[in-house]
């Protein structure tokens, strides 16, 4: 089954894995110009006369060549170039995926090393950098030790690398929780190709003694003397020994580093190795031995595999990509033992920070806490990026064979991650700015139970956005923060059963609400509530903010809301939007979530507090007011509201560009629009769409989320008094660290 699927996946729609896409317009002759002849010629002379300047006009800069000649192809071995096709293609969809790098694969028919090597070398004008791949030892150690010398861009055998660096973080983190030196320990290899030799050699880096290190292939331990030709690479490790099998070699060692075989360490052998061994059976699919047969032989044994269906697997993807993507960013001229080392420790330490619940959710986990069974970060955790590229790039420019001089590490860290997604941009100069929010403001959130809301508090904290206040029952809340393993230094908790705040806090909603038929005991009540307790605070300044609703349905954090915050005092109505970004165009919809039919005069004031809100992102606000027709065209009494609305909004905000009623696509295709309506004040797209109803923004709303690669954040609420923001039940840890910026840079900047 699993053949048939795989061919299917590779035959299916169009052929392959890859396809190339322009990145520049070419919809008009112009673009053409520009494009080929005669404009292509601009960029040409001026490479010419700096060839440096390639990397400013073409895509040098985030191009790799994934090359191979086919003879070492996964466990395949050598299948030839044409076969191995599909893996250098898969190598590039991973480079694409995990590091937004584009990749050229080259399969070489080139047996012969120093033919092998002239072809790549000629091809140095056209990349930034060489991944070799499915090279076979001992030629691959020559390929690459040529090609790095005679080239000046980076070239990186990721057979012989990128286990290493992978394990080299497992090994440090291994040997810390097992109270090991690294120094001390006693380590046997089981394969001596291109992988073992390239871990081997990083782990000497690392401060591994090389007399520590055994070396066992398919014909024994590596000694001294065992062949007169011995290869270089493989003599370097031979060692002055008896020893002449694997069970020997095992006998107390502390290590295990399988990189050979399926099933060739027994239980027998595990069990003669030293105190707290440290197992990595990496043979891929099966590995050197069974994880559940390794675990029963050794229960104090630390365990790593190549699979990812048990704990710590070592997997390439997390290093090729973003070792190449901080070498591309400084224009490294190599891939150098700093930049690797910078990798390790990189990985290492990222294993040892909060796992967000993007990456559990991927992998169907509660939590991902440092320790024996998890040493590595996942695959498919996305900061991976944001720790190895920078770590990378800083180590490429200290130790001299970058082209840049300088790395911004803040800078470069939001601009990779706004490369993973096109929200973190916004996101992330939020949050900026809730950083820079003197004091530090407070943040109530009333769900303090939610394993959800306690990791963003655990974010926000460490990120220092804001001070976080939990409000329910200590004992409740603590034991919850335990079962999901989430710490909560620096996260105020506040019983509000048991607050001395509860009575004042009774007495002040009673004398607001008291001519709306509250009653005395039912505003004591209301306290027992750690909605309108927290409510309360942002009321009498006891906190600055609020966010809350992952539990409960909007309207039950809204009626509170405005029953005891209330609105703006220069608005008539409470509304919200959600900002849904493209990639290059920003929207905001409104009003998504609170106004069923608003009149003329909502719809104004909607459309003014939308166009705010944009200014609060920092977007020049272009509205449209949006109908089934357009400028007139039908008449009916409900689009009247829209005209109104319209004049309404000029009367107030003379300058702001806005224009309506039009359909939808008017609104977003400026050249129809100006074609077919030249008299409309619009200019290029709108980026503020306000619907003339609830069931049309939200249906709208919807329908773009589910049918589109838009990113989205909201629902942001706007007119209330002081800074209140409901979240969707649907919302990830991330969403609630985002809209705890967004209010606390509310409270700092005035409300939206």
């Amino acid at each position: 089954m699993l053949k048939e699927e795989a061919l299917e996946y590779h035959r299916r729609d169009r052929k392959g894995k890859i396809e190339i896409r322009p990145t520049k317009p070419t919809n008009t002759q112009y673009d053409l110009t520009l494009a080929y002849s005669p404009g292509v010629a601009s960029p040409c002379l001026e490479i010419a006369r700096e060839s440096d300047l390639v990397y400013e006009y073409t895509a040098k800069s985030n191009l790799v060549a994934v090359i191979s000649n086919g003879t070492a192809v996964l466990g395949l071995g050598a299948i030839g170039p044409s076969a191995a096709k599909p893996v250098m293609e898969g190598k590039g969809v991973l480079f694409k995926k995990f590091a937004d790098i584009d990749v050229f694969d080259l399969e070489v028919d080139a047996l012969d090393p120093d033919t092998f090597i002239g072809i790549v070398k000629s091809l140095e004008p056209t990349f930034g950098g060489i991944n070799l791949e499915d090279i076979k030892a001992p030629e691959c150690f020559y390929i690459e030790r040529e090609l790095r010398q005679q080239m000046d861009i980076p070239v990186f055998h990721d057979d012989q690398h990128g286990t290493a660096i992978i394990t080299g973080a497992a090994l440090l983190n291994a040997l810390e929780l097992v109270d090991k030196d690294i120094a001390s320990v006693k380590i046997v290899f089981s394969g001596a190709g291109a992988a073992a030799i390239g871990c081997a050699e990083l782990y000497v880096q690392l401060g591994m003694r090389r007399e520590h290190i055994t070396m066992v292939d398919i014909n024994g331990v590596v000694y001294r003397d065992r062949e007169p030709d011995m290869e270089p690479h493989m003599a370097a490790f031979a060692q002055d020994t008896a020893q002449r099998t694997l069970a020997e070699a095992l006998r107390g060692a502390d290590v295990f580093v399988g990189l050979s075989a399926p099933n060739v360490l027994t239980p027998g052998m595990l069990k003669e190795m030293a105190d707290d061994p440290i197992i990595f059976a990496l043979a891929n699919p099966d590995p050197e031995i069974r994880y559940e047969t390794a675990r029963e032989a050794r229960p104090d044994a630390i365990l790593a595999t190549g699979r990812s269906d048990y704990p710590n697997q070592v997997n390439n993807v997390l290093c090729f990509p973003y070792i190449f993507r901080g070498a591309l960013d400084v224009r490294a001229r190599e891939i150098n033992d700093p930049m690797k080392l910078a990798a390790v420790r990189a990985l290492a330490q990222l294993a040892k920070e909060d796992t967000p619940d993007d990456v559990l959710r991927a992998y169907g986990l509660r939590a991902l806490t440092y320790g024996k069974e998890y040493l590595i970060p996942t695959p498919f955790d996305p900061r991976v990026l944001l720790y190895v590229a920078p770590a990378v790039a800083q180590a490429a420019i200290d130790s001299g064979v970058a082209r840049e001089t300088e790395l911004d590490r803040e800078a470069y860290h939001d601009r990779l991650a706004s490369s993973q997604s096109i929200i973190q941009e916004t996101s992330r100069r939020i949050i900026r700015r809730a950083q820079h929010a003197t004091p530090m403001r407070r943040v109530v959130f009333p769900e303090a139970q939610n394993e959800t809301i306690l990791r963003a508090c655990h974010q926000i904290v460490q990120e220092k956005i804001a001070r976080p206040i939990l409000v329910g029952d200590e004992e409740q809340i603590r034991q919850a923060a335990d079962g999901c393993l989430v710490s909560l230094e620096g996260v105020e908790i506040l019983d509000n059963r048991r607050s001395p705040l509860r009575e004042a806090f009774a007495e002040e909603l009673f004398r607001l609400r008291q001519r709306k038929g509250m009653e005395h005991h039912v505003a004591a009540l209301m306290m027992d509530r750690p909605v309108e307790f927290g409510l309360m605070m942002v009321k009498t300044n006891h906190a600055d903010c609020f966010v809350g609703g992952i539990t409960r349905n909007y309207p039950r954090i809204i009626r509170p809301a405005l029953q005891i915050i209330g609105i703006r005092e220069d608005i008539k109505v409470v509304s919200g939007f959600y900002l849904l970004l493209f990639r290059g165009r920003t929207l905001l919809l409104a009003d998504t979530t609170v106004n069923l039919q608003p009149n003329a005069e909502v719809l104004a004031d909607i459309t003014l507090n939308t166009c705010k809100a944009a200014r609060f992102f920092g977007l020049t606000p272009k509205a449209a007011l949006l109908s089934y027709s357009n400028f007139g065209s039908v008449r009916e009494p409900g689009l009247e509201e829209i005209t109104k609305a319209l004049a309404l909004v000029k009367q107030e905000e003379p300058e702001l560009i806005a224009d309506g009623e039009m359909q939808a696509h008017f609104a977003l295709n400026a050249p129809l629009r100006q074609r077919e309506f030249p008299f409309c004040e619009l200019e290029g797209s709108a980026n503020v769409l306000i619907f003339p109803n609830l069931h049309a923004s939200n249906s709208a709303y919807r329908l773009l989320a589910e049918l589109s690669d838009c990113e989205i954040l909201g629902p942001v609420l706007m007119g209330m008094a002081k800074p209140v923001n409901v979240l969707s039940q649907e919302a990830r840890v991330q969403d609630v660290v985002n809209m705890t910026a967004i209010s606390v840079a509310e409270s700092q900047e005035g409300v939206i």
